[in-house]
C-alpha cells in the first residue's frame, strides 16, 4: 500500500460516523448492508450517508454493488487488512535490543481486549 493511498483511508475513517458505518459494515461481512438498511441502523439521513459512504468507497474500504435495483455496501477486508500491515509491517525494525512481546502481532480476540 502506499503512503498516499494509506493517508485517504486513515482520514476516511478519522470521522465517527464513518468509523461507525464502517464497523456496522464488518460486523455483517461481505454480505453488506444496503443504503436504507445502514441509514435506518445508524440513523443518518440519506444526503449524509451518502457523503460518508462515497469517502469510505474512494478509499477503497467499501466495496458497492448493485443487486437488482438496491445498492450494498459491504467492507473491503483486504483494503482494511493490506492498511493494518502497512502501519505495522516496520514494527520493532529498528529497536537495538530484542524486540519486546509487544512487537508481536496479537491475535483478533486479544487485541480486541488490548484495545
Amino acid at each position: 500500500m502506499k503512503t498516499s493511498d494509506t493517508v485517504i483511508a486513515l482520514a476516511a475513517l478519522a470521522q465517527e460516523s464513518r468509523l461507525s458505518l464502517y464497523r456496522l459494515l464488518v460486523r455483517r461481512g461481505p454480505e453488506g448492508y444496503a443504503a436504507g438498511e445502514i441509514a435506518e441502523r445508524l440513523g443518518i439521513p440519506g444526503p449524509t450517508l451518502s457523503f460518508h459512504l462515497k469517502a469510505l468507497a474512494h478509499a477503497g474500504l467499501v466495496d458497492v454493488r448493485r443487486e437488482s435495483r438496491f445498492i450494498r455496501y459491504s467492507p473491503n477486508i483486504r483494503r482494511m487488512n493490506a492498511l493494518l500491515g502497512f502501519l505495522s509491517e516496520s514494527c520493532c525494525s529498528q529497536a537495538t535490543r530484542a524486540a519486546p512481546a509487544s512487537c508481536a502481532p496479537l491475535p483478533a480476540a486479544a487485541s480486541r481486549k488490548a484495545g
